[in-house]
């Protein structure tokens, strides 16, 4: 058989034929007199096997591993960790189904910082949208973005106590209020006297665990230093100054 021959007859293209002995995978051929390749049935069966493999999945290499071992003994490894592997896929894939339909169908659909977790986006929805508000926004983004780099048990702890401060009573307007205060202090120095009542009133919004024991409140910690350079001088001392004082209610 010519080279397109057999590509026809196992359903590939002339061009994967050559990839393949480029590889290693499929014997070259004797050639004729002429110059072309002779295909025989033998490199037909090798074809259509490494045909059959790709197509449950295995890489060029894993291919070669099997075509290797003439017993079979490692195809029957090679299939069942691909087996284990897909079966890891379809359970992930669920799990992202899953996910999408919760943010589909939950009221009013995807937020704008979407999307996010159907915990965060009940959060965003109890506390309501404030269009006009500069600061709310920002704390969406960063809600989003810790909810996004926390490790699952932690974003689960995170959203708990977060839903549980929004959720007590009177807690959504607390918030609220704090987002006032906040925006009105965006041309305002670090001292200015507003900024104290800032920090009481956002401290009373921040439940206790959402600041480590121990943790600094200040610039040492890389995250909370790329927060503040990102608010205004006084909104960042109203932050400052609020986990301090959270964090000193606790000891």
């Amino acid at each position: 058989m010519r080279i397109g021959e057999l590509a026809a007859v196992v359903g590939v293209t002339t061009r994967t034929v050559r990839h393949y002995h480029h590889l290693g995978l499929l014997p070259e051929p004797e050639r004729r007199a002429n110059g072309y390749r002779d295909y025989t049935l033998r490199h037909a069966v090798v074809l259509a096997r490494i045909r059959r493999l790709t197509e449950l999945g295995l890489g060029l290499a894993e291919v070669r591993d099997v075509l290797a071992d003439d017993a079979g003994k490692d195809l029957v490894e090679v299939l069942t960790e691909l087996d284990e592997d897909l079966a890891r896929q379809e359970e992930a894939i669920r799990d992202r189904r899953a996910r999408l339909r919760t943010l589909l169908e939950t009221e009013g659909g995807p937020t704008a910082e979407g999307p996010v977790s159907p915990e965060l986006a009940a959060l965003f929805r109890d506390v309501g949208h404030v269009p006009d508000s500069p600061m709310a926004a920002k704390d969406r983004e960063v809600l989003a973005l810790i909810e996004t780099a926390a490790p699952p048990e932690e974003r689960e702890r995170l959203m708990g106590l977060l839903g549980g401060a929004v959720g007590a009573p009177g807690g959504a307007e607390r918030a609220l209020e704090v987002y006032g205060l906040l925006d009105a202090l965006a041309d305002a120095a670090p001292d200015d006297p507003r900024v104290d009542e800032a920090a009481r009133a956002l401290a009373a919004c921040v439940p206790a665990g959402l600041v480590p024991e121990g943790a600094g409140v200040d610039e040492g910690h890389g995250f909370l230093r790329a927060l503040y350079a990102d608010l205004a001088p006084a909104q960042a001392e109203v932050i400052r100054r609020a986990l301090r004082s959270v964090a000193e209610g606790r000891s």
